[in-house]
């Protein structure tokens, strides 16, 4: 199924989206460390984690009991304008930095799934 400019558009209208494909700027990352950074529950980061596979910016891999979720290239290939928006301006949201801060303690700590 074709990626749909307007379904990203709207994928990107929520924060906790936002946060999430900020965190996955760096590299793939278990639902659970997601769900830690995040601080929200299993359910409502299931549904941000589904919104934002179904627009086509993000997939996922299942790997033992655990799913992984990175960015999808191709679609950032095709639409330029989205590393645009997490490069240039998520950084600039004071939660998000704060969200790159928790994960790097949470994987120098030891993470859940691994």
């Amino acid at each position: 199924m074709p990626v749909d400019l307007v379904d990203i558009l709207k994928a990107l209208a929520d924060e906790n989206r936002l946060r999430i494909l900020n965190i996955l700027r760096n590299g793939e990352l278990c639902v659970c460390d997601i769900e830690t950074v995040l601080g929200i529950k299993q359910s409502n980061t299931s549904r941000h984690l589904n919104r934002l596979k179904v627009s086509g910016i993000i997939t996922s891999q299942k790997k033992s009991k655990w799913v992984y979720y990175r960015l999808k290239d191709e679609t950032f290939k095709d639409f330029s304008f989205l590393s645009v928006i997490l490069n240039d301006e998520v950084e600039k949201i004071d939660i998000c930095k704060k969200d790159l801060e928790l994960l790097e303690k949470i994987k120098a700590s030891g993470r859940c799934c691994d």
